[in-house]
């Protein structure tokens, strides 16, 4: 399963991210983070203190490109390939945490477990790109992803709706949305429900920092019958954002506890489609390619796309 966790910046969607995460790994799960968030801090969040030593995937998207089109005839080169490109026959499908060069040059553990970075938005880029640019790593790596039930890819994405500015966010199960009790931290919602909606994407929000009846009552009103669970103000994790160690997870508050368990339940309750999630691909490709991608390669990227083909456990043989 492939999770996102969005919502406003300050909402605690990178806190989430790491509980989740530690939750999944303590479980025994196989589990892979991955900071897609422009802000680079779901390590921090994880436990690990000090630098991260893994090479950001941002920095080295013709690598990944090369990587990921393999022998497919229909890329020839890594100049022709987008952040959208679609998998065929050829293509580099990989498994999670798999034996393969990417993971080998980009998985670093973070307080245990497996994490990848999307990497900084630095000064070279400013005025010259955009984030989402980095992103397309990201996309890429889901895009060409072949993972099996029980098996978690866990995604700190970008604050606010900014996953929307490409096709990222079809590449998920399920996306959940962070929300604080406030009419801030609900505006988000509206506009990913109104997306989410257009696109069949699987969205619930989990409430953060509820101090109260009043608090969870407001949320309520806001998103209705999306509003999945929610975390109570945590003296737990102030401790752990304050520096004062990350503790034993068995120590977080009960509520808390258990509202990472229903986060897990809908997950594995989803059952994937592999045809729609590839459908979705293949209709964000081909928006790229006529809205700027066959102008900026010379190219018609239409011909990409492997009419009969789809990624899925099928294809790795």
């Amino acid at each position: 399963m492939r999770i996102a966790f969005v919502g406003k910046g300050g909402s605690g969607k990178t806190t989430l991210s790491a509980l989740f995460t530690r939750h999944l790994a303590r479980s025994g799960a196989p589990v892979l983070a991955v900071d897609g968030d422009i802000n680079q801090h779901l390590a921090e969040a994880l436990g690990h203190d000090g630098p991260l030593d893994a090479p950001p995937l941002g920095a080295h998207l013709t690598e990944i490109k090369d990587l990921l089109r393999g022998t497919n005839p229909l890329v020839p080169s890594a100049e022709a390939m987008i952040k959208t490109t679609p998998p065929g026959r050829g293509s580099r499908l990989l498994r999670p945490l798999g034996d393969d060069e990417l993971h080998a040059r980009h998985v670093r553990r973070a307080g245990g477990v497996p994490l990848m970075v999307t990497g900084e938005f630095d000064e070279s880029d400013l005025g010259v790109a955009c984030y989402h640019s980095k992103l397309g790593a990201v996309e890429l790596y889901l895009g060409h992803l072949v993972d099996g039930p029980g098996e978690y890819v866990v995604v700190d994405m970008t604050a606010g709706a900014d996953a929307f500015a490409s096709g990222l966010f079809t590449r998920f199960d399920l996306t959940f949305l962070v929300a604080e009790p406030t009419r801030k931290g609900v505006s988000v919602y509206r506009q990913y429900r109104d997306h989410a909606r257009e696109f069949g994407i699987r969205l619930a929000v989990v409430g953060n920092k509820v101090t109260g009846e009043d608090d969870l009552l407001f949320l309520k009103e806001q998103v209705g019958g999306d509003l999945l669970t929610y975390l109570v103000h945590s003296p737990w994790v102030r401790a752990a954002e304050q520096g004062r160690g990350h503790g034993d997870p068995d120590s977080l508050e009960p509520h808390n506890r258990h509202a990472l368990d229903v986060l897990r339940e809908t997950v594995d309750s989803h059952v994937r489609d592999w045809q729609t999630l590839h459908r979705h691909a293949v209709d964000f490709h081909l928006r790229n390619a006529r809205a700027w991608a066959d102008k900026a390669t010379g190219l018609d990227l239409a011909r990409q796309v492997d009419p009969d083909f789809v990624p899925a456990p099928a294809a790795l043989a």
